[in-house]
C-alpha cells in the first residue's frame, strides 16, 4: 500500500468532517457553565434530603474530548449533545444505596429544580434535555467508596455494583490522545475514536441485529488498535490499520485487556468475548446479551469498514475523486459528502 499524501482527497474530507462532528468550543463553553449550575441545585436539593453528596467530576466523552455534537437516529443527523454528570453520594441507609430509590429521589430533585425541562428515566440515571441549547445531562447517581475519592460504584437495573473510576477511565483515553500530540501530522487519537463513533451510530441505523454498540466498547477497541498501530500522518490510513485490526480481533474474538492500572493476567473469563476494563479488570464491557450472532453481525461491520478503507485508498492513489467520495458516503453516509470539502 502506497503512502498517501495529507493533501489526499480522503484525507482532507476525513479532517473536515471530524471538525464538523466535533463540539464547538463556544458549545464546550456552555456545557460547562450549565453543567455547574445542574449541579449546584441538584446538590441543595440532595442534601435537603439528607443525602451527602462526595463529589460530582466529569464524565464520559466530553471530558475525553471524543463526543459528537451531531448524532444519527434513524436514516437523520440530529444536532445535539449528551453529556454525563456523575452525582457520587453516600445515602444514610443500605435501603437508600438502591439504583430504583436513588434514580426516584434525582427524578424528583430534577423536577424541582427544572419544571420546564424534559426529563426522561433510564436504567441508570435521568436524562435533563434543553431543547433552546440541544444539550443532554444524563444525571447518573453513583455510591462512593470509603477512603478511595477516585472510586465510584456503579449501580446497574439489575442489581450489579460495579466497581470503577470516572477520573481513570477519562485518563485512559487522554493518556493515548497526548501520545498522538506528540507525533507528526494533524491525526489525533480521540478525533480517530470519534469518527469510529459516527460509523458506529451509522452502523446501528442500518442494523436489525445490533442496535446498541456500547461507547465504553467502542473506545477500549479503538485503544487497542492505537497501542498496537499508533496513528498515521492521514485519517486515511489510520483508519484503515484500525478498521483492520479490530476486524481481525472481533473475528478470531481475541481477548482485549491493559494494564494501565492494574494487571489483568489472573482475570478468567468464560464469556464467548471477552474485552476488558482497563480500570476494573473484573468487569467484562461486552454485553452479557450478545450472541454469537451479533458477534458476527460485528465482526461483519469492521470487516466491510476495513474492506471500503482499501478502496478509498485505491480510489486516492488513482486521483479518482469521485470514487473516493462515493466510498467515504457509504462508510460514513451522505454527510460527508456535504460536509468533507472545506468551507
Amino acid at each position: 500500500m502506497g503512502k498517501l499524501s495529507t493533501k489526499s482527497a480522503s484525507h482532507r474530507a476525513l479532517m473536515n468532517f471530524v471538525d464538523w462532528i466535533k463540539p464547538e468550543k463556544e458549545t464546550d463553553e456552555t456545557i460547562e457553565t450549565q453543567a455547574d449550575e445542574i449541579r449546584k441545585r441538584l446538590s441543595a436539593k440532595a442534601v435537603q434530603d439528607g443525602l451527602v453528596v462526595r463529589s460530582t467530576p466529569w464524565s464520559g466523552s466530553f471530558a475525553k474530548k471524543t463526543g459528537l455534537r451531531r448524532h444519527m437516529r434513524g436514516k437523520f443527523e440530529v444536532e445535539g449533545q449528551d453529556v454525563d454528570l456523575p452525582f457520587v453520594v453516600s445515602p444514610q441507609s443500605k435501603e437508600g444505596e438502591n439504583i430504583h430509590t436513588l434514580l426516584d429521589r434525582f427524578e424528583q430533585y430534577t423536577k424541582e429544580s427544572y419544571r420546564d425541562t424534559e426529563r426522561n428515566p433510564t436504567k441508570s440515571s435521568i436524562r435533563l434535555s434543553f431543547k433552546k441549547s440541544k444539550l443532554s445531562y444524563d444525571i447518573v447517581p453513583m455510591l462512593a467508596v470509603v477512603g478511595d475519592d477516585k472510586a465510584q460504584v456503579l449501580l446497574r437495573s439489575d442489581g450489579e455494583r460495579r466497581l470503577t473510576s470516572v477520573q481513570k477511565h477519562i485518563d485512559f483515553v487522554k493518556k493515548r490522545t497526548a501520545a498522538s500530540n506528540l507525533l507528526d501530522g494533524r491525526v489525533k487519537f480521540n478525533e480517530g475514536v470519534r469518527l469510529v463513533k459516527w460509523w458506529r451510530e451509522l452502523r446501528q441505523s442500518q442494523s436489525d441485529v445490533l442496535d446498541e454498540v456500547p461507547t465504553i466498547l467502542i473506545d477500549l477497541l479503538c485503544a487497542k488498535a492505537f497501542d498496537e498501530y499508533s496513528v498515521n500522518e492521514t485519517y486515511t490510513e489510520t483508519l484503515s490499520r484500525w478498521f483492520g485490526r479490530i476486524a481481525h480481533i472481533v473475528r478470531e474474538r481475541k481477548r482485549v485487556d491493559f494494564n494501565d492500572f492494574k494487571d489483568p493476567s489472573s482475570t478468567r473469563s468464560s464469556d464467548i468475548w471477552t474485552v476488558l476494563d482497563p480500570v476494573n479488570p473484573e468487569n467484562n464491557v461486552v454485553p452479557a446479551t450478545w450472541t454469537n450472532i451479533k458477534l458476527q453481525e460485528f465482526a461483519k461491520w469492521f470487516e466491510e469498514a476495513r474492506d471500503g478503507m482499501a478502496r478509498v485508498i485505491a480510489a486516492d492513489t488513482a486521483d479518482d475523486t469521485a470514487a473516493v467520495f462515493e466510498e467515504l458516503v457509504a462508510l460514513f453516509g451522505n454527510a460527508i459528502k456535504d460536509h468533507g470539502e472545506a468551507s
